[in-house]
């Protein structure tokens, strides 16, 4: 298989406050909530960079769609990574996260492998680096 992912759709609590926070917290364009007027359809996406879009969906909805029980949130499970190219990038993008209301988890500082990295949550408890690796790709 050749993998080409288009969009990665995270399932969150409350639609509403998932907007805001990566919309008018992060700074991420979106459209707004389509698909109100589809039982569990209601989806907000946002664009990422090279065709690739985020999307927030309701977890009920994502549960109903897949046939699987809405279960227990682990952040360990997924993490998403934003790689920027500098260290004071990481700790604007840090800073913009915190003040947004992302529950900061480890402040920026030197990994074991040599980059520059700091990690929050989203308020649905989704993972996130924000990292510079000069040797990365």
């Amino acid at each position: 298989m050749k993998a080409s992912i288009s969009v990665i759709t995270l399932g969150v609590d409350d639609l509403d406050r998932a907007v805001t926070f990566y919309r008018d917290g992060l700074g991420l364009p979106t459209k707004g909530i389509t698909g109100q007027e589809y039982p569990h359809g209601a989806v907000a996406f946002f664009e990422l960079n090279k065709g690739l879009k985020l999307a927030l969906w309701p977890r009920e909805s994502l549960a109903r769609e897949t046939g699987l029980p809405v279960g227990k949130h682990s952040a360990t499970e997924c993490m998403l990574a934003h790689n920027v190219d500098s260290q004071a990038a990481v700790e604007e993008a840090m800073q913009q996260a915190a003040a947004a209301g992302a529950l900061i988890l480890k402040s920026p500082g030197f990994t074991f492998y040599g980059a520059y990295a700091g990690y929050f949550s989203d308020p649905d408890g989704h993972l996130w680096e924000v990292v510079y690796n000069p040797g990365f790709g």
